[in-house]
This record gives C-alpha cells, structure tokens and sequence, in this order.
C-alpha cells in the first residue's frame, strides 16, 4: 500500500518518524496518534492525504472500491429511563418527566411494531434499539413495569423486542444496551446479528471528578465499557463502538481511546465499525454552554482514527451531526460509512438534528467521487463469515436480506412489498402480545354504540398500518369523544413520538401576498390614479411595487428569516412575468434566503397568461429561484365542497395536475385540509388518502396543515367542543398520513397558542413559520399582526418538556449562522 505524498515539503519533525512509519506500512502507538491528533498546516493536509489513501486501499482490498456505506434503519428507543447522569444528554427522562409527556416508562410491543412496520414499508432492514442503561436499578417504576410484564430485567425485554421484530417484519435488530456483562452478551446474541456501545473516552477524569460529563453515571467508567468491548469480542458477537469527540477529553484521551479499541479488536477480529462522533451541545443539559468540538479537530480524530484502525475498519461519521458543507473534509479523512439513517424515524439522541433525505445523501456522496451503497446492521465482512459470526437461529433472517457475494443489502430483499414473508425464528416465549391487533377481524374492529374499545382498538390499528382501516373506520375515528378522543390522541401522539421524533419545530419566516403586486409606473397614468384613490394601487395598504421587493428581504434576512413565502394570484390588469419578477428580485438583495413561492393557481396563471404552459412555467420559476412551493389553494379535494364554499378555487384536477407537476419538477410542498364547513367525515378521509397517493407517486409532500375554516366552526359531532374537533381532525392526519407525509403542522394563527399546545399533544409536530411582519412593508403579508417570536415558541416546548428545533423551510438544520439564540 503506497501512502507517499508525492506533496512533501515543509515537515514538522515531531512528525517526520511518524511518516516515515506510515510510508513503511508499521502500525503507530498512541505518541503518534497523540502527534498527528495536533497535526496544523501542511500536515493537516498531508493527515488527510494519508487518512484517505488507506480507506481507499482497503475498499479496494475489499472488493468495493469508491464505495461508502450506510444503513437503512428505524429507530426505536425502547425505553428512556436510565439509571446514569450524563450531563450532555436529553435522550433520558425521570418518571416524573414521562408523566408530565404521557408516556410510558417502556414502549409496549405493539407500539415498537407499528413502527418498525412503517419501516418495512419504507424498506428498512435494520431496527436500532437504543435505551438507558439499566433503569430498573434506580427507578422503581422501570422495576414495577418489568415485573408488571413478565421480564426479569431491561435485558430480557430488550431480547424478546428484538427476536419479535424478526419474526413479525422481517427487519434485524441492532442492539444497542449499554453496559453488559459477558453471559448477558450471549444471551441476546440469538436476537441480534451485531450490537453497540460507544467507548466515549478513556478518561478516568471525566468519570472521577465532580462536575465533569461521566461524574454520577457508574455505566460510563472506562474499564467497565473497555471489558464490555472485550467481553463482546470472546462472545464473537459484530460490535459497534467509538469515541466521542469535544466533552472535555484531552488529546492524549482520544488517542489512548482510539488504541485501546484497536487493541481490543487485534484480540478478537469483532469491531466492524469505530464512530468518531462529534459533540454537540444540547439546550436544557449541563453542557449547553459548552462548545461544540470544532471541525478540524473533529476531522482530524476521524483522520488519526483511520490511520490508528488500519485500512480494513469501517469509519462511521454520522451525517446528521455535521453540515453538509464540512462531508468533503470528512471524506478526505478516510471516513467509508455514514452509519445508520432513517427515511421515517427522527435520531432521538439528537433530536434537534434531523437525517439528511437519503437521495440527497447519495447525491453529496456521489459529489465526492463516491458511490453510496446499503449495507446490513453487520457489516459484510462479517455476513458472509456468517458461520462464525452469526448466530444460527438469525442465519435465514440475515440471509433473506444479504446479497451473498458482496454482504451488502440485498436491493431486492422485498420487506417493503411483503413483510409477512420474512422468516420467523423462534421466539421463546409463550405469547406474542405482538400481535394481536393484526388478528382483530374487521368486523371485531367495527365500532359499537359507546364501544370506547372498539375506537382505541381501530386507532391502535392504523398506528400499524395506516392502509388497515376503511373509510368508514376512519369516520368513526374523526367522530371520537371524551375518552375515546382521549385514547385517540395518545395514540397519535405515541406515533409522532417514535417516527419524527419529540421535537417541535419552526421556520423563521416572513410572507409576502403577491396579489398585492402593483407595478411602479408614473403618477400621470390615470389608472394608477384611479386606483390610488380607490385604496388599490401602488403605496395602498396590503400592496408593494417590484422596487419594495428587494427592502422587504433584506429587512427580513436581517431580522433573522430564512425562508420568504410568496402567494397569491396577481392581478389581471398586471403582467403575469411579475411572479417571476418578484423570485428574482429576492434572490438579487438576499442570494440565501429560501424561497417558497406560488400555489398550483397561481402557477397555472403564470402558465396560461404567458402561454408557456405548465412544464414550462415551473421551469422559469426553478430558473428565477423558487425553492419550493405551497401546496394552497384548496379547502377539500371534492368538487361538491368548490362549488359551496370556494368557487373561486382551482377545480380539483387542475389543483392536482399542478401539485403533481410541481412535485415532478424537483419543488417539494405543503399540502392543507381546511375543515368545519360543509364537508362530511367521508370527504376529509378521502382528501387525506388522495394525498396520500399523490405522495407515493411524488414523495413531493413534506408537511401537511389541518387548517379550521375561519367563520365556520361546524363539528362533525353536534355539541363537541371546538378544541375537541382539532384534536381528532390532527390526530386521524397523523395516524392517516404517518410513514407517507411526515410532517402536522398546526397552524397556530388560526387556534391560538393554548389550543396549538394541545394539538402537539395529538400527533402534531410543527408550528409552521414566525411570521415576521418586518419593518418594510408589514402589511403586504398574509396574517400581518401575528408574529411568534423562536424564544416563546421554544418557551412552549419547554413548558411541554419537549425539545424545540429551529428549522428551515424543508426541514433541515439551519446554518449556524441563521439560528436564533436561545440562550
């Protein structure tokens, strides 16, 4: 293997043995890894020079040259009791925090299987079971919730939950625990073809000493999580660990760390990954104040961590913790594999970092010059030395799933299509509690007068799988009542829970209505006149000219937005080349701001006034830069409801024909129900499944708004409270939408902020956008008046004990230089 920089010039001679050593092909001690962990300048780049020449030699050796890896996974956090203290973590909750959030001490099965169902569906293969170490041992709920079920500790439950999850859907577990001793490792090997701890770091300081992040937290001693890698080696079981980069740790800690893992694996062949994890602090911990580990010491551990493994170790960089900006550093360091990244589970240790798309995963890694390929929980080395690394009773699960030759995931595994026909080992136990929803007849699930369990019975259903109910079940469900509505909306809550994640969210933003639109042309035009007199023209409330454009985006840019919302038909006496006018004129004064702009009407305007066309429109709009668009413009997908309520509306198949086209042309969009007028129950279902197969077409929709009709206010069920039917109309759109249109967003200007706090609590995830009114123009935006500042929509998170993430407009992490301070 030829590591020479054929760029060698000026060396620093602490490190010239340490090149020389690499050129030579030797193994270096931690003094080296210690060295080259400080490496600036010119050896910086020569680190990464070196760093990548050695993944890319052990690709190659592997016979996957230029390929880097990830898995397909959901993630399922099994329970968030814990008996530690870590000071940077808000993955755990006390039991008097689970009260305080309605949620139970430990998922229940059926609540693990309806979403690693949804997974399936997705095509996932991997179930990630992450928990908190041990919580029976200091929390005497933890204790009574085992005992009330059956299990003589978290260990065994962890044990059933995996061998069912293979059983019932076909997917492979990776365990993920905690501290285990060496019998305890062998008793779950059965359930699990690879499991994970994180080494963290060495540091004896940061366990021992008061006030640091490992005091308190007796799983996080380092000879302890040393012996549970080692003892994971002599059980031959696939490990996951690593190290964790920017807690306080000394450079000398991340290379004694990185060596001592190396070690273990000369010993027994079993670590399949190293993660080099970078820390991020997290609002609410004791470390929130800390800073974040910066990004070339963070690279150069990932660096240092591939030079210390060897060229045949896998190095996992997740790709939620970094920007996107800083992959090519991380890339060049020699890092082969992003780890595991899910299409419909949030990272719920890290909730306020949400996966990047896979697609656009793939594209930025085929940016780099590689090519990104899915891989099994265990890594292909092991799969096909199955024999010796994989217990017998998953060997028929692993196999359904591995391409043979390479050990990668199989693309036609087909859990997606069929999950009933997945192998189904053996499970040990007696009773499946599994299940038994999926053995209810639909005449079993029909509701009965007063049948409270017949409404938690179907909602528990559709939690499972959304397709399960008809419409006349799901009827009933937007019909539901006092305890039913109760048991409804926990449900939904539950599932937003376990797939987006805890977190709320919000967008800072600012609209501005285009219909307000009114050229900038002379005084003496007796139109304009005529108009100015009449309140409508150029300079009257509610309007703005072309030459405004530019202050009203500057003026929200420097207020903090990231997105401008533009929407509206402009005016026929206008020139319809006005709503691309507008796009470019933000893009001109505020190149970053994102733009979401134009409902399908007004897209359709722009078609037909300019005789473009559809196709040709959306293109000029891209060309202007629109980022995305609103998917408005329509009450209930039912022309009956158009006539009565909204005539004016586009006609349903041409709102869905633009949508549809949109979506095709590359924008992503909204999509809305406005309800509580004349529609029935019948109508708002079909408009939910209409989305619904728009976006298994499209996969275009990234949110989705229940919108209350103002000036209406009519009940499906005479004599409920307002209030009551919201919860149900967000509750049967999470559990109707969930694994298909990710996002409830729930439009807290139209029920208030007490009332949106409750509609979070049924399935809702988001708060939509700020609504800046700006200095410049206030009053030419939708909604003027109605601002939600981030820290009080953060205040209301916390009221809720819920984490709250500042978003851009498609759901991503804003650049840090766009994120409002919350502290």
């Amino acid at each position: 293997m030829n590591l020479t920089d054929p760029g060698r010039t000026t060396i620093d001679p602490d490190l010239r043995a340490v090149w020389d050593r690499l050129d030579a092909g030797e193994p270096i001690d931690m003094s080296d890894a210690e060295a080259l962990l400080a490496a600036e300048g010119e050896d910086f780049a020569r680190l990464l020079h070196y760093a990548g020449a050695m993944r890319d030699a052990g690709l190659a050796a592997a016979g996957r040259p230029g390929v880097i890896t990830y898995s397909r996974k959901v993630f399922v956090p099994l329970t968030t009791l814990c008996r530690d203290r870590c000071h940077y973590c808000v993955f755990v909750d006390t039991p008097g925090q689970l009260l305080k959030k309605s949620k139970p001490a430990f998922m229940s099965p059926e609540q693990v299987l309806s979403v690693v169902r949804q997974g399936a569906a997705l095509g996932c293969k991997e179930a990630l079971l992450t928990l908190g170490d041990r919580p029976e041992d200091r929390w005497p709920e933890a204790r009574a919730w085992l005992d009330e079920h059956g299990f003589a500790s978290t260990l065994d439950y962890v044990g059933h939950i995996a061998r069912l999850i293979t059983a019932e859907t076909g997917l492979l577990a990776h365990l993920n625990p905690g501290v285990m001793s060496y019998d305890e490792l062998r008793m779950l090997r059965p359930t699990a073809p690879s499991m994970g701890m994180m080494l963290e770091t060495t540091s004896e300081r940061l366990f021992a000493e008061p006030g640091q992040v490992h005091f308190g937290s007796p799983d996080k001693e380092p000879a302890l999580r040393l012996a549970v890698i080692e003892d994971a080696g002599r059980a031959g079981i696939p490990f996951t660990t690593g190290v964790l980069i920017g807690i306080g740790e000394t450079v000398r800690d991340r290379a004694q760390s990185l060596v001592a893992i190396r070690e273990a694996h000369e010993e027994y062949g079993h670590v399949q990954e190293v993660i080099v994890q970078n820390f991020r602090a997290k609002p609410r911990t004791a470390m929130q104040s800390a800073p974040d580990a910066s990004v070339l010491e963070y690279v150069a551990a990932v660096a240092v961590a591939r030079l210390v493994m060897g060229p045949t170790m896998r190095i996992q960089v997740p790709p939620n913790l970094s920007d996107t900006a800083e992959f090519d550093l991380l890339v060049r360091a020699g890092a082969d594999d992003w780890g595991g990244v899910s299409p419909l589970t949030a990272d719920h240790v890290n909730p306020e970092r949400p996966w990047p798309h896979l697609s656009d995963l793939a594209a930025r890694t085929s940016d780099l010059g590689f090519t990104l390929q899915e891989r099994l929980t265990a890594h292909p080395e092991y799969i096909r030395d199955a024999s010796a690394w994989i217990d017998p009773a998953l060997h028929e699960a692993v196999a359904a799933l591995a391409d043979q030759e390479s050990g990668l995931a199989r693309a036609d595994a087909g859990l997606a299509q069929d999950p009933s026909a997945a192998p189904k080992p053996h499970l040990p136990r007696e009773t499946t509690p599994s299940a038994h929803h999926e053995m209810w007849s639909r005449e079993e699930r029909v509701v009965s007068t007063g049948g409270g369990h017949s409404i938690r019975r179907l909602a528990e259903t559709a939690a499972s799988d959304p397709l399960a109910l008809d419409d006349a079940e799901w009827a009933a469900l937007l019909r539901a009542t006092d305890a039913d509505l109760d048991a409804l909306t926990a449900t939904a809550d539950d599932v937003w829970r376990y797939t987006v994640g805890e977190a709320i969210s919000l967008v800072v933003n600012r609209n501005l209505t285009s219909s307000g639109f009114h050229a900038a042309t002379g005084a003496s035009d007796p139109g304009i006149a005529n108009r100015d007199r009449a309140g409508t023209g150029p300079g009257a409330p509610g309007t703005f000219t072309l030459d405004e454009v530019a202050a009203i985006a500057t003026d929200a840019w420097d207020l903090g937005a990231t997105e401008i919302c533009v929407q509206g038909r402009i005016e026929a006496s206008e020139d319809p080349a006005a709503y691309l006018d507008i796009v470019r004129g933000i893009r001109a004064s505020t190149p970053r701001m994102h733009v979401h702009a134009y409902r399908p009407q007004d897209v359709w305007d722009l078609a037909d006034r300019t005789g473009l066309g559809l196709t040709a429109a959306l293109a000029a709009m891209r060309e202007a830069g629109v980022d995305t668009v609103p998917g408005t413009g329509v009450k209930v997908l039912s022309e009956r409801v158009r006539a009565l309520i909204a005539p004016d509306d586009l006609e349903i198949d041409r709102w869905v024909e633009g949508i549809t086209a949109a979506h095709r042309a590359g924008f992503s969009s909204t999509s809305v129900l406005f309800y509580g007028h004349v529609e029935t129950a019948a109508e708002r279902i079909a408009h939910l499944r209409r989305l619904r197969a728009i976006q298994d077409d499209t996969r275009g929709f990234a949110e989705f708004v229940p919108i209350p009709l103002p000036g209406h206010g009519i009940s499906l069920v005479g004599g409920r409270a307002p209030l009551d039917e919201h919860r149900a109309m967000v509750a049967v759109s999470r559990l109707l939408l969930s694994g298909s249109i990710p996002h409830i967003q729930i439009p807290w200007t139209r029920v208030g902020l007490d009332a949106a706090a409750d509609l979070l609590r049924a399935g809702g995830d988001d708060l939509g956008g700020t609504l800046l009114d700006g200095r410049v123009r206030p009053d030419a935006g939708i909604e003027q008046g109605r601002e939600l500042p981030v820290r009080d929509a953060a205040a209301l998170a916390g009221r809720m004990f819920r984490p709250f993430r500042q978003r851009t407009t498609d759901y991503r992490e804003p650049p840090a230089d766009r994120k409002v301070a919350l502290r």
